[in-house]
């Protein structure tokens, strides 16, 4: 059987959230900003989860329908076999969010919803009233130009939040953006990969993952692992074939900082995610990094003078980073910023530039892998 599935995730990835479900050998049937949809079978439920790096959450596709009215909302929901996926006793909660679309209203969507869900799991179980003490559902519906879709949140918490990672540094990068951030860097196993303002580590972390073939949710849980209509050995079929499939590699990753406290968590990171043998932690200053006669490529995250230093400092900072950096040729240096002056201050222009977001800040991925002569 053929089920539905939608993935989302962070405007700019939407290319590597596809490839990664090229990957998993599922049909991919349309792209959008932040969604990618596709098809699989049962064991997509557990492989989606588990596997993908630049998705934020997996849904299952329930239905799709016209709504530029609330009685057509209220219609498309109450049409969905909804007591396949939801118990008589079970729980659901309704979120969701209207781009471009007739019907603007949150709350009222959200109400429109529930009703029609309750009034359809009501007559499914020959009840009037549900108990909605079991196992809950979270339910979304996204509205795109009056196209209603209904879906279930099969993950629960967030995909970004592996779960190795003890506490937040101030300004902490998304562990799906910072995968997608290595991916583009190109990693290989006789390049050092370094980032020399690591913070709480997460970006040679998603390095060693990727080179190692560790999939990021392979020690975490998610909602549908309670669902009763998804069969428990999918799980464990896939968190075993995962294991499996994790190779041993030569790849080496340094994860530096200034700060010791950023050190120490990044310590505890790297550990909790068992890259240790992989990423190497200690303290340093980024603008004293040599290159010790090795080849290597820097992915870094620095301030962007919002939160851990003014403007003006961090701009000084891209001026060092610059005349440093440089020092390191022909070494690749990979640099995300919101700073949209970063080129003048860093002294030299990026190779390739590409757009991301982090959370919700619009970023450049500044790219910087040929030689100063252009070679």
């Amino acid at each position: 059987m053929a089920y539905k599935f939608v993935a989302s995730c962070l405007f700019g990835l939407e290319s590597f959230l596809g490839e990664e479900i090229d990957a998993l050998g599922c049909k991919r049937t349309e792209t959008i900003d932040g969604r990618v949809y596709f098809e699989g079978d049962i064991s997509t439920f557990a492989k989606a989860n588990i596997w993908l790096r630049t998705a934020e959450r997996v849904f299952l596709l329930l239905g799709s329908f016209p709504a530029p009215t609330f009685d057509a909302l209220f219609e498309g929901v109450k049409s969905i076999t909804l007591e396949e996926f939801i118990g008589e006793k079970d729980g659901f909660v309704v979120s969701g969010h209207s781009i471009k679309s007739v019907l603007t209203s949150i709350p009222a969507c959200q109400k429109i919803v529930k009703k029609a869900m309750a009034e359809r799991l009501g007559k499914a179980y020959g009840v009037k009233w549900l108990e909605e003490t079991g196992v809950k559902h979270q339910m979304e519906f996204f509205i795109l130009k009056d196209k209603a879709d209904i879906m279930l949140d099969l993950s629960g918490v967030a995909l970004h939040k592996r779960g190795y990672r003890p506490i937040t540094v101030d300004a902490p990068l998304r562990e799906t953006l910072a995968a997608a951030l290595v991916k583009v860097s190109r990693p290989r196993e006789d390049v050092l990969f370094w980032d020399p303002m690591c913070g709480s580590g997460t970006i040679p972390i998603e390095a060693a993952l990727i080179m190692t073939n560790t999939a990021p949710g392979l020690n975490r849980a998610f909602d549908a692992e309670k669902f009763d209509f998804i069969p428990k050995r999918i799980w464990d079929d896939a968190r075993n074939e995962a294991r499996s499939l994790i190779k041993s590699t030569n790849f080496e990753a340094y994860a530096s900082d200034i700060d010791p406290a950023c050190v120490e968590t990044a310590k505890k990171s790297v550990i909790n995610a068992g890259m240790e043998k992989t990423v190497k932690v200690f303290r340093r200053n980024a603008l004293e990094i040599t290159a010790d006669g090795r080849r290597g490529t820097i992915v870094c995250n620095p301030p962007y003078g919002e939160r851990l230093m003014d403007i003006k400092e961090a701009e000084k900072l891209y001026s060092a980073m610059g005349r440093h950096f440089r020092t390191l040729e022909p070494w690749q240096i990979y640099i995300i910023t919101n700073n949209e002056s970063f080129e003048k201050f860093y002294g030299r222009r990026a190779d390739k530039k590409r757009k991301l977001y982090n959370g919700m800040i619009p970023c450049v991925y500044y790219q910087f892998f040929k030689k100063r002569d252009g070679k």
